[in-house]
């Protein structure tokens, strides 16, 4: 069975043209821009679909691009290394470096896209995998101050979908006592590794310990590993410490103070086919487990990391919940966990 890359590099891509789409969320997020950008690449009757996500700044800097992408490549991976020669910003770096891979992968799934549905293929034949349906979870805020209530009235109406939450400082044991006693809640994030400003070390501790003692059964994700106090606290549970942030390649498995068992790979972080490729197969070969994760993905995007979660670890907690969760209000018939993959032509979902 081959892995990603190898599986897809030598398929040949023909490119005319190219435009671009903003995309809006179906109606109130609590996010103040929630917007995205598609990137479309036509050729030989074909489109192939990417999604841009990012800041409104990143997203208008793509649809200013103007690149020559045209032309007949006798394979994916030559079109590849043509996008290497160019300047994907040509206005001035991005104010962070990740928002790089955001916007290669932008290119490199649309590319992927067209290139399987001008050769009449799908993703998992190309691969020789079956999907499987994919569990998912919900990131939901609590608000401020924190209220309970909001997961506990989305698992009533949603009952099979689990739950990935932000703890804070803010969350009494009264609060999490509440949390734990939801059904599905199974990823904690301490968001440890955003270089956020941490006001008071003390009342940082003193949530790791209530998390700790308090949620004896999810994955813990992010920690503030830089502080030896916090490591000392996650000793006991340390297989159950799992790395979002951080996991950009097979190389960033080796960058963090705790030996992750479990590990968030997004795609559009990784950026690159070929180390995504790797990084799936390193993971497999070391049994690390993987699950993946959105970034705000409206159209597209979202599809494709379900996809590959149906493909690679359809049974983990996948932070992909159909658009629909990301609303304030989900509406009735939402889609139910685990997800019928339903891949579609291409590098897509239907």
């Amino acid at each position: 069975m081959p892995d990603l890359w190898n599986a897809v590099k030598d398929l040949p891509v023909t490119i005319e043209s190219s435009a671009c789409e903003p995309l809006l969320p179906a109606g109130p997020t609590g996010i103040e821009d929630a917007s995205t950008t598609q990137l479309r690449l036509h050729g030989r009757g074909e489109e192939g679909l990417g999604e841009q996500v990012g800041t409104p700044t990143t997203q208008a800097g793509l649809r200013a691009l103007d690149l020559p992408l045209a032309g007949t490549w006798p394979t994916l991976a030559a079109f590849l290394a043509h996008l290497d020669t160019l300047e994907l910003w040509p206005a001035g770096p991005p104010e962070y470096e990740l928002e790089r891979h955001w916007r290669r992968w932008t290119f490199e799934s649309a590319a992927l896209d067209l290139a399987l549905r001008q050769a009449r293929t799908t993703l998992p034949e190309v691969l020789g995998r079956a999907p499987r349906p994919v569990t998912f979870v919900n990131s939901v805020g609590l608000g401020d101050p924190p209220d309970a209530a909001r997961v506990a009235s989305r698992r009533a109406a949603n009952p099979t979908v689990g739950f990935k939450l932000d703890v804070e400082p803010s969350w009494t044991q009264a609060i999490m006592d509440e949390i734990a006693a939801v059904p599905g809640v199974t990823v904690i994030d301490f968001k440890g590794r955003y270089d956020l400003d941490v006001a008071d070390e003390g009342a940082l501790l003193a949530m790791y310990e209530r998390a700790i003692a308090t949620f004896t059964d999810v994955w813990f994700e992010d920690p503030h590993d830089d502080r030896p106090a916090v490591v000392d606290l996650l000793g006991p549970v340390r297989d159950r410490v799992s790395y979002d942030a951080p996991i950009v390649g097979v190389a960033s498995l080796q960058e963090t103070a705790l030996t992750p068992s479990i590990v968030n790979v997004k795609p559009c972080r990784v950026g690159r086919l070929e180390e995504l490729s790797r990084l799936y197969a390193h993971c497999e070969d070391h049994g690390i487990r993987m699950y993946n994760g959105g970034m705000g993905e409206l159209g597209v995007g979202r599809g494709q990391a379900q996809l590959l979660a149906a493909l690679f670890h359809p049974d983990a907690p996948n932070d992909i919940a159909p658009p629909a969760f990301n609303l304030l209000d989900v509406p009735a018939g939402a889609p139910s966990s685990p997800l019928d993959p339903a891949p579609d032509r291409g590098f897509r979902r239907r």
